[in-house]
């Protein structure tokens, strides 16, 4: 098993929640998150003060799929969230040891 990360843009939310819906993910996390990366954020002023505002909104999606699954979901996200301007955003693939869950007790793929 693998837990795909993705972070997006705050407008890919939709689109891509409905893309991997279609695709039929069983179950995903969605957070509201901010951070910076490339886009280094941009500068406003206040009261005429300069302001750099370095952290920006993005979305949050993980995922915990099965190890044949994660080329097409990698693939599926990539398409959905690409917009090709600097912050579109980061995937992240990790390996997933164990999955519990809790209400039964049940181990494994059988707990995704």
């Amino acid at each position: 098993m693998k837990k795909i990360t993705a972070i997006v843009r705050p407008e890919k939310l939709e689109p891509l929640k409905e893309a991997l819906f279609a695709a039929r993910v069983s179950g995903m996390t969605i957070s509201q998150v901010q951070g910076c990366g490339n886009q280094h954020g941009w500068k406003e002023y206040y009261r005429g003060t300069e302001v750099l505002l370095n952290m920006i909104p993005k979305v949050k999606f993980e995922l915990v799929v099965d190890d044949a699954d994660v080329d097409a979901l990698v693939a599926l996200i990539r398409a959905t969230a690409r917009t090709g301007e600097v912050g579109d955003g980061k995937i992240f693939i990790s390996p997933v040891e164990e999955v519990v869950r809790i209400r039964t007790g049940e181990k494994g793929e059988a707990a995704v």
